[in-house]
């Protein structure tokens, strides 16, 4: 079996794995992002990018870069009210331009334009169809992984840090035996695409769910299609696979009679993706040599759409806060449960807003009624127009937004994706 040794070993490819190896190769140190996939191409990722990412871009020097990917833009975030009107909840127009909006963005583009700033680094090595398949250990301490690339070949990667990016099912979460706290959800998410024709493309589109019953409809505006998220009662797969397409569309049409024209594009089942929705946190977030971040140490719900970007923000103060004990070869347990004590409160403070935005929009609602938001808060969001300020710098921000550190700015030299 081969063995090797980098500096720090980051396991998964997704939006913390290569923020984090880009923040720490231009910190001068030597770090190997693992990525099990051939490619990042996958359907149906958290693409909402916020504005604290897309300022984080422009102070890393790829704001250019990121602004020529293919995206469109979403609008304020609205609340249907019982009478049919539109209530808007949270008013991105409020935020300082150019942050005055959130992006949806093909997730695949993103990774590849953090992997080609990152290719640029001398330190930086990106090693597609390469899985981890257990920690290695040094007595009590995480040294490294074993991994199998997609061809068979198995070998050993030594590291001074590993850092667990490998998602919700995290394979070195379970290997370290560390077990996160769940929290229920009432609903799960089917995903599909239904087409966006041109002339309902151009201005940004609103984030206005449907409710009915125990229903919802959620449409994300793509440049030329509509990503749509249909939630219901959760472990309803089954039962709606049953049923089969023909009833599905009919769901969809009844939440949305403007779909009625469109909904035969979903030609089966095979067609809609479910989401099996987890909400949970770790309650130690390391071992000594190990440090998970993003989902692997906290699912979150897609309410608010905020996971891609929590997991950035995990992987920037990761960065900050580790990249001089790594340059010096002296990272310890303090150091890591330094990155918990920063990246843990928004963490509980978001998942607990989400908990509240379950219980007002998404449990079961036992009546075919079209529902809202509570009376009081249209109340109070027509009494005082300015609150809706609030909703969209928390969504836009968070409770913690971080900064690129001084060493990983650079000026916007990147032009293309």
């Amino acid at each position: 079996m081969t063995v090797e040794e980098t500096g720090v070993l980051v396991c998964g490819g997704g939006p913390a794995g290569m923020m984090l190896g880009l923040l720490l190769a231009r910190a001068g140190i030597e770090v190997t992002v693992l990525e099990k996939h051939g490619d990042f191409l996958r359907d149906f990722r958290g693409d909402t990018v916020h504005p604290a990412t897309i300022r984080l871009m422009d102070e890393l020097g790829l704001g250019a870069a990121f602004r020529a990917l293919p995206q469109s833009r979403l609008g304020n975030l609205s609340l249907p009210a019982p009478d049919g009107t539109l209530v808007t909840l949270g008013d991105f127009g409020t935020l300082p331009a150019p942050y005055d909006h959130v992006a949806m963005v093909p997730q695949w583009d993103l990774l590849d334009l953090l992997a080609k700033a990152a290719g640029e680094e001398p330190g930086f090595s990106l090693r597609m169809e390469t899985e981890a398949t257990a920690l290695v250990r040094d007595g009590n301490r995480v040294a490294g992984v074993r991994y199998r690339t997609s061809g068979g070949r198995e070998g050993e990667i030594r590291a001074e840090l590993t850092v667990g990016c490998d998602g919700r099912h995290s394979l070195l979460r379970r290997e370290a035996k560390l077990t996160p706290r769940e929290f229920p959800v009432p609903f799960d998410v089917w995903w599909f695409r239904l087409p966006r024709p041109p002339a309902e493309r151009g201005a940004p589109a609103g984030l206005t769910p449907v409710a009915l019953g125990s229903e919802l409809l959620l449409c994300l505006p793509r440049p030329d299609y509509y990503q749509v998220a249909y939630l219901t009662t959760k472990g309803s797969d089954a039962r709606l696979r049953r049923e089969g397409i023909e009833r599905f569309r009919a769901r969809v049409a009844r939440l949305r009679p403007d779909f009625a024209d469109r909904v035969d594009q979903l030609a089966s089942m095979d067609d809609v993706h479910v989401l099996d929705v987890k909400l949970n946190r770790l309650r130690r977030w390391y071992r000594d040599g190990l440090l998970l971040i993003g989902d692997a140490a906290h699912a979150m719900s897609p309410a608010g759409g905020v996971g891609i970007n929590l997991a950035i923000q995990d992987a920037v103060a990761a960065a900050t806060l580790l990249a001089g004990p790594l340059r010096r070869h002296s990272v310890t347990v303090a150091d890591l449960a330094a990155v918990q004590r920063r990246r843990q409160p928004p963490t509980v403070i978001i998942q607990g807003a989400q908990r509240l935005l379950q219980r007002v929009m998404f449990a079961t609602r036992p009546t075919d009624r079209r529902s809202g938001p509570p009376r009081a808060l249209l109340l109070l969001l027509n009494a005082f127009p300015g609150l809706r300020a609030i909703p969209a710098r928390f969504v836009g921000f968070g409770p913690r937004p971080e900064h690129a550190p001084a060493f990983a700015r650079r000026s916007h030299r990147l032009t293309r994706p």
